[in-house]
């Protein structure tokens, strides 16, 4: 019966539950955080509010918030800033990058490495955002959307998830039917 513990088996599903937890967490406190520092930490802010909603319908527990909140308001919170890179995947697929860093020069080269191992290079601004149109923090594409298949299709899929596994990177927008709007 080798081989076969039931603890095991739980033990394995939980660590990849709470990794996933875990990143998804990381993403909205620091959401919180840059809608904190620009509403000098006013709850009731309209931003601040519909980040902290947000982030209470993925089961974010109130601690977290409020550490996120009390760090964005604390005068040596480090300076935040949203970034938006963009580049064109498999089949022609246009792929708009939102990351959320400390450091723009480490983030982009960062994300750049992510790109040129899956085969992809960033594009320059502009590039690709003229096929999507801008709705407050999400970015929704223009049709017609982009049919891809065959290896297009694994291929976007794996780039996706390597840049959904970045720390940085908050959401990733593409026009490729099926793959819209994935991270967060």
């Amino acid at each position: 019966m080798s081989g076969h513990s039931k603890w095991a088996q739980i033990k394995r599903q939980k660590a990849v539950t709470d990794a996933t937890r875990s990143r998804v967490f990381s993403r909205f406190a620091r959401l919180i955080a840059l809608e904190s520092k620009k509403a000098n930490g006013l709850v009731s802010a309209p931003g601040l509010s519909a980040v902290i909603a947000r982030a209470k319908a993925a089961n974010m527990p109130k601690e977290n918030i409020e550490r996120a909140v009390a760090k964005g308001a604390s005068k040596d919170s480090g300076n935040l800033e949203q970034v938006v890179y963009e580049a064109y995947g498999p089949g022609g697929v246009a792929i708009l990058i939102d990351a959320l860093t400390d450091n723009k020069n480490r983030t982009t080269q960062e994300v750049k490495h992510l790109l040129v191992l899956q085969g992809v290079e960033l594009a320059s601004p502009g590039a690709a955002s003229w096929a999507f149109t801008k709705a407050g923090n999400e970015y929704i594409p223009n049709e017609p959307l982009v049919e891809i298949s065959g290896d297009d299709e694994i291929r976007l899929g794996t780039i996706l998830e390597a840049l959904d596994e970045h720390d940085d990177v908050q959401q990733v927008f593409t026009n490729a039917r099926g793959y819209e709007n994935t991270g967060d």
